[in-house]
């Protein structure tokens, strides 16, 4: 089968696009921004990629063109259709599906699919049991939208029964406004959290209540929902019905929590001690990340104790506040090295719990510069503004590059006083940082798409 994939680069589609090469099927693509990394990984799995949406792309008659939720119906100002490709599939009557839809039918079908679903920690924790699965020897497949550090690559088809999944709450395409997830039809559903997030598709948090509810719907009875403990969110999903196991994790009394320090925790059940986690991570969002996906393994027959040994070897995900740089700074009796750090957070509540697990690493003589840009379509359309002196709170700085906003960054961040600042491009930005930097800093820089770190 040719698949002709639109939208190609974004980190599902590019994931799909590696499985179904995989799978033998001959692929190819297109996009509005084709770069690295993603272009350079597709590029060497013989993925031939396109530059733009130009209706000339229907001459490669693929057998199915498959649509990325990137895609919409429409003109630009001039007149011209936003994505050509598209009308010319419409008008020819060629055959099109979307991606979650394509990947249900080929790849997840028959498979013991374990979906992690929640607003935040979705990527680390699809890494998390990936891992602890792969170590148990049961060779699983994935889908993360990241780039796992235990792993070669962010998708792969596995040898094994399982199919572990990073499970999407955001539209399936302009043709089918269901919930990705919904198509996927978890044995195991893995339930991180859930917060309003999405302003651009969903009017309130009742509404993404309510696609969390269609995907307990499709778990059979003998599958298993896992639940954070803590969220009353996922308290009200519940009440809504659900036909399947429950376990819960976080609270005092869930059938999983934790008890001890971040890097070096033990497992417990009620009362009981049943594994330890010692590792490299910080914060107290991955311990919860952690108990999630000790209790998929469990679901799935790995022991509590031999998961967590897994966890002990996890490297994480690229972008999860990583480690891009240690810079010589100071002059020659106070020189020392700053830290710049590379993160994914696109939410105050990532923010917040991001710079929480570095503040409790630090000295209190050590700062934290945090750099963020509003990137998100939530963020940019100034739904979570009030949020953001709260979730900074942990820094001893924030710069927030603003270009582009619609709302005032300087009046939302105004709680923070001279803590905080606004730029309106990177050279600004840049600047910044550099006016005021000092041996000891951390500077963490937090933004979704491409990194400019």
């Amino acid at each position: 089968m040719h698949l002709h994939i639109i939208g190609i680069c974004g980190t599902f589609m590019g994931g799909l696009a590696l499985l179904a090469r995989e799978a033998g099927h001959q692929v190819s693509g297109c996009d509005a921004a084709v770069y690295p990394p993603m272009s350079d990984q597709l590029r060497s799995h013989g993925i031939e990629l396109i530059e733009g949406f130009d209706a000339d792309q229907c001459t490669l008659r693929p057998d199915i063109f498959v649509i990325g939720n990137v895609v919409s119906r429409g003109n630009k100002p001039d007149g011209s259709a936003k994505f050509p490709v598209m009308e010319t599939i419409l008008n020819d009557g060629l055959p099109y599906t979307s991606g979650p839809q394509w990947l249900s039918e080929h790849i997840l079908h028959g498979r013991h699919v374990i979906a992690v679903a929640g607003t935040h920690g979705k990527s680390t924790t699809t890494a998390m049991i990936s891992w602890i699965l792969e170590c148990a020897g049961l060779q699983p497949g994935f889908l993360i939208g990241g780039v796992p550090l235990n792993f070669s690559a962010s998708a792969r088809l596995g040898t094994g029964r399982h199919f572990v999944i990073e499970a999407d709450e955001y539209d399936t395409a302009f043709f089918d406004k269901r919930s990705k997830f919904l198509h996927y039809r978890p044995r195991t559903a893995v339930l991180n959290n859930l917060e309003f997030d999405h302003a651009d598709i969903f009017e309130n948090l009742g509404a993404i209540e309510r696609q969390f509810h269609h995907l307990i719907r499709t778990i059979p009875g003998n599958g298993r929902v896992i639940v954070n403990g803590l969220e009353d969110s996922l308290k009200r999903v519940l009440k809504q019905g659900c036909w399947a196991e429950v376990r819960s994790f976080g609270a005092q009394d869930s059938d999983l929590r934790s008890a001890g320090a971040a890097h070096d925790f033990s497992v417990c059940h009620g009362d009981s001690p049943v594994a330890r986690v010692q590792w490299e991570l910080s914060g107290a969002h991955n311990q919860l990340n952690a108990l999630a996906a000790i209790s998929a393994a469990d679901h799935v027959g790995i022991a509590p104790a031999d998961a967590a040994q897994a966890l002990s070897r996890f490297s994480n995900v690229k972008r999860r506040l990583e480690l891009r740089a240690e810079i010589l700074v100071g002059g020659s009796e106070d020189k020392g090295s700053v830290s710049l750090f590379d993160d994914f957070a696109h939410h105050p509540t990532a923010f917040r719990t991001t710079l929480e697990g570095l503040r409790a690493r630090l000295t209190s003589k050590q700062r934290i510069i945090a750099v963020f840009e509003p990137r998100s379509n939530t963020m940019k359309l100034g739904a979570m503004k009030a949020q953001l002196p709260w979730s900074l709170e942990s820094a001893d700085r924030a710069i927030c590059h603003a270009a582009g906003l619609d709302w005032d960054a300087a009046e939302a961040l105004a709680p923070l006083g001279q803590r905080a600042m606004t730029t309106h491009s990177i050279e600004q930005t840049v600047q910044a940082v550099l006016s005021d930097i000092q041996p000891g800093d951390q500077i963490v820089c937090m933004k979704i798409g491409r990194a400019h770190v």
